[in-house]
């Protein structure tokens, strides 16, 4: 039998942590103590912090991304390669190229993939947006999507869309990454790799 160790509002941080990506009930309840432990260090800043958020929360009327203004930060950004539109399937993918410092460009958040299995088709997604934004002065749409059959779909998906507007369409290279060891991939990434190798 499961006995009540905490007041309703300390289980209530425990659920609503538990269900955080990445964190089960058990990291939730380590999470929460800590919170607990050191109130004022943490849980009041954090408290705050959250609230702020979600008080100053916009979608960016661009490129899908969130931020607290709109156009977001790296839209406004006047040092952006306007020319280049990066398309990524969630935020979390931009805020990893973002990390990497590998794109210059600006981006456009597609909210997810095409999966017809799943129910999720072309008006599911930020598509349209995507098409109105592909004019001057845009040259190349790189399609940074993952490499899963759904990714595909939805890279195939968009290059027929985006046939017709004078832009080059582009797509992350596939294959062994950097320290990658032979041995230790897949015959997918393999394959990848042959069919996209080039002169040197």
């Amino acid at each position: 039998m499961n006995r009540k160790t905490s007041g309703s509002e300390i289980e209530r941080l425990v659920a609503l942590l538990a269900r955080l990506p990445g964190l089960g009930h058990r990291s939730a309840r380590k999470a929460a103590l800590a919170l607990l432990k050191k109130r004022t260090e943490l849980l009041e800043p954090l408290a705050a912090a959250l609230t702020d958020t979600a008080a100053k929360l916009v979608e960016c009327r661009d490129c899908g991304n969130i931020d607290s203004v709109n156009p977001c930060t790296i839209c406004q950004d006047p040092r952006r390669d306007r020319t280049l539109i990066v398309v990524v399937e969630e935020i979390g993918d931009l805020w990893a190229l973002e990390r990497a410092g590998v794109v210059g460009g600006l981006y456009h958040v597609l909210g997810g993939q095409l999966s017809p299995l799943d129910g999720i088709g072309p008006d599911r997604l930020n598509i349209g947006r995507l098409i109105e934004r592909v004019r001057e002065p845009v040259r190349e749409v790189l399609l940074a999507l993952n490499a899963t059959v759904e990714g595909q779909t939805t890279a195939h998906y968009l290059t027929e869309q985006l046939r017709d507007r004078g832009v080059a369409v582009t797509r992350l290279a596939h294959g062994v990454p950097i320290g990658g060891e032979l041995d230790y991939l897949d015959e997918g990434t393999l394959a990848a790799a042959i069919k996209s190798r080039r002169s040197i």
